[in-house]
């Protein structure tokens, strides 16, 4: 995707890399990429948080969601943003301020998630986790409300793993059943992959409005571009290659 719009804006001199990176080497790492001639990384779990804390700076947004899913590095400093919250707000189908919703997770996707809501007006954010312990941290360091089941809200977002390996059994490790999608008055997966998940293709056949993981993965992506390139991001290139047939990942 990201080297899709290098080549459409004509950077062709710039390579988008995979990088993968154990936790225990993670910072020491990414202190060596500006020498190495990288311009910035995006990062994704279990290294959002990792992130923030390696870099010089933050941003307001990152600073106060506590995880970071983009790195920018200047001459003598990291700098740490987040493009998550920013790029669900603008790819909800509905309207935010006055809303109510469920976040499944709390990890560092789900913080983004539950800040840009409440951020955006939302009127009730609750949060659910297998682990209930991080849900109420989660809450007691951003806001919202930890509950032990999920209650019925105008937007369901799922920041959960549910799907990844097996995109047509994510109802098996969900707190959620198929009917239950009804619920809600849209539904947002951050799972992407070759397949739809299938809290993706319930929600579909609904006919309730649905996000799935690779119009957020474009979304935040494009962001990242522009930090990254300073040139607007070829949004439809992008879209044509997330599209294009790839392995399982996560937001």
């Amino acid at each position: 995707m990201q080297n899709a719009a290098l080549e459409r804006v004509g950077l062709a001199e710039w390579r988008y890399q995979l990088l993968p990176l154990p936790p225990k080497i993670f910072a020491e790492a990414v202190a060596a990429l500006p020498g190495a001639g990288f311009r910035g990384i995006n990062v994704t779990i279990p290294h959002k948080r990792a992130a923030l804390a390696v870099a010089d700076q933050a941003t307001p947004r990152a600073g106060a969601i506590g995880a970071a899913n983009t790195l920018l590095f200047g001459q003598d400093a990291i700098e740490a943003d987040n493009t998550d919250a920013p790029a669900l707000i603008a790819e909800l189908p509905v309207k935010v301020s006055g809303a109510s919703a469920v976040v499944l997770g709390a990890g560092g996707s789900a913080r983004a998630v539950v800040w840009a809501l409440l951020d955006a007006g939302a009127d009730q954010v609750w949060v659910w986790n297998r682990t209930p312990a991080r849900a109420r941290a989660l809450c007691a360091e951003l806001g919202g409300t930890p509950v032990k089941e999920p209650a019925t809200a105008d937007i369901l977002v799922n920041c959960t793993p549910a799907g990844l390996a097996h995109p047509a059994r994510s109802f098996e490790e969900l707190p959620i059943a198929e009917d239950e999608v009804m619920e809600y008055g849209c539904v947002v997966d951050l799972v992407y992959g070759a397949a739809e998940t299938a809290l993706v293709s319930a929600t579909r056949a609904r006919q309730i409005p649905v996000v799935d993981g690779l119009e957020l993965l474009v979304a935040q992506g494009a962001l990242s571009f522009e930090l990254f390139t300073g040139r607007p991001a070829p949004v439809q290139a992008m879209h044509a290659a997330a599209r294009a047939p790839l392995s399982c990942g996560p937001p």
